[in-house]
């Protein structure tokens, strides 16, 4: 096994390598005269939606009903649950206020004269202010506008105006801003699909359901404002992968190496997401990153949401238990109601975050890889199924349609309007009964009261 001195290195050999094509690549990333960042598909949590399903670039209400077929005959959907995250959003003040400190090093102190660092000092502004802090912007209204389109589309007998004017169509909403508006925009959609002029309907404001990890004491006790939780994040910031970027970012803007942070490498990453998901711009601070940079800020930040959202500790998942018992309680509802010919609610409207999406994924045992994600594994995750990029882009979705077939009932699951097999079903519409039962002992268990109570110190007594 290669020891970590070698590994070191044997990296350090490959950055002084990749210096040599500093220069070439920089020219070469100029020359491309794409709209899309060439390192679109690594940008986690702060991606497009588009970049998951590709075909909306040329049609944003384009769907594909034949990936709705629950393999049956005779089926008919009866219930539909979606669980989606906000739009494409500013910024936070952290990181804005990050983005500015890398902006006045590279006004003042890069001495690179290529066109494109030439244009982020006199052509491009420092846009981004404090009170944007996560707000919602116009594409990510448009984000689920479009998608409201497009669900409606799939199911027309469930997202019709009839059911929303019967209030049918319910809609639950964290109460971040960002939230809220999201889930209006969706009812525009949905309106302006219809041609209904009147005021739209209304939402809850449910923080219980989506935003359960702030409600969760062993959580925030445990992880958020546990310093030692996200260690694996801090030793990969410290890691020779990290360093080599570092370098290579040093290179490019031909400032000392001391003056480039792990956070100003984030902030110069996070400029070329954001120009990209809410202007559609491929922006010159692109340019700093190759693919190889870009996939080990991919994992850099794949590593934080495993273990603060996924399965890195056991209470980031169980801290959904509310979310999941709330999601079958409906779809049991469904199931009985339909046996005497109505179901009450017809569609359930969920909008949340990443951090809503991501636990309850892992509850439910999707995208667990066989050798947990650590900060001196990266080399091994290249085929890891824990990927932000394409499970949580600004808009993703994750879809329950509940079926009522000739045989019995039948459950499948979308994620962003993908068919997805549940974990140890193979079946992309399995039988509902088959579903609980896999779930059983979380529908049996998974008390949210007793998984969030905080841990508690241990108090043996010297005697």
């Amino acid at each position: 096994m290669t020891s970590a001195l070698s590994k070191h290195t044997l990296l350090f050999t490959t950055f002084s390598l990749a210096l040599t094509r500093v220069s070439y690549c920089s020219v070469a990333n100029a020359n491309v005269n794409s709209s899309i960042p060439a390192i679109a598909n690594y940008f986690g949590t702060k991606g497009r939606y588009e970049e998951v399903n590709p075909y909306l670039i040329n049609d944003i209400l384009s769907v594909n009903k034949s990936l709705l077929k629950p393999g049956c005959t005779d089926c008919t959907a009866v219930h539909v649950t979606a669980i989606i995250r906000h739009g494409t959003r500013y910024p936070t003040v952290k990181n804005i206020k990050r983005m500015q400190r890398l902006y006045d090093l590279v006004l003042n102190d890069a001495m690179n004269t290529d066109k494109w660092l030439t244009d982020i000092k006199t052509k491009w502004e420092m846009w981004y202010t404090e009170d944007m802090d996560g707000k919602l912007v116009e594409k990510g209204r448009d984000d689920h506008r479009h998608l409201a389109v497009r669900l409606a589309t799939f199911f027309p007998s469930l997202m019709s105006e009839e059911n929303l004017r019967s209030h049918r169509i319910r809609f639950i909403t964290s109460s971040k801003h960002r939230c809220v508006d999201s889930i209006v925009a969706f009812q525009e959609g949905l309106l302006n699909l219809w041609k209904v002029t009147e005021v739209g309907p209304s939402h809850e404001i449910n923080d219980e359901l989506m935003r359960f990890f702030d409600q969760c004491k062993k959580f925030v006790d445990d992880v958020e404002n546990n310093k030692t939780a996200l260690e694996e994040v801090h030793l990969f910031k410290a890691s020779a992968e990290m360093k080599i970027v570092q370098m290579k970012m040093a290179a490019q803007l031909q400032v000392p190496y001391n003056h480039i942070t792990p956070d100003l490498v984030e902030a110069a990453f996070f400029l070329c997401s954001y120009e990209f998901a809410i202007k559609s711009l491929n922006s010159p601070w692109c340019n700093l990153f190759d693919e190889t940079d870009a996939q080990v800020l991919e994992y850099k930040n794949d590593l934080k949401q495993y273990w603060k959202r996924g399965y890195g500790h056991d209470i980031n998942r169980k801290s959904s238990c509310a979310l999941f018992h709330d999601l079958f309680s409906r779809l049991d509802k469904a199931a009985h109601e339909i046996r005497f010919g109505h179901v009450s609610e017809a569609v359930t409207i969920q909008v949340g975050h990443a951090e809503t999406l991501l636990p309850l994924l892992a509850l439910m045992g999707f995208f667990r890889d066989e050798t947990p994600l650590t900060a001196d594994n990266f080399d091994l995750q290249h085929g890891r199924t824990f990927r932000t990029s394409r499970i949580v882009p600004y808009a993703a979705n994750l879809v329950f349609v509940l079926y009522d077939c000739s045989e019995g009932l039948r459950l499948q699951f979308l994620l962003n309007e993908t068919p997805l097999k549940f974990p140890n079903i193979n079946h992309l519409a399995p039988l509902y009964n088959t579903v609980r039962e896999t779930y059983r002992e979380l529908l049996h268990g998974c008390n949210f009261e007793k998984e969030c109570e905080p841990s508690r110190p241990n108090r043996n007594c010297e005697l």
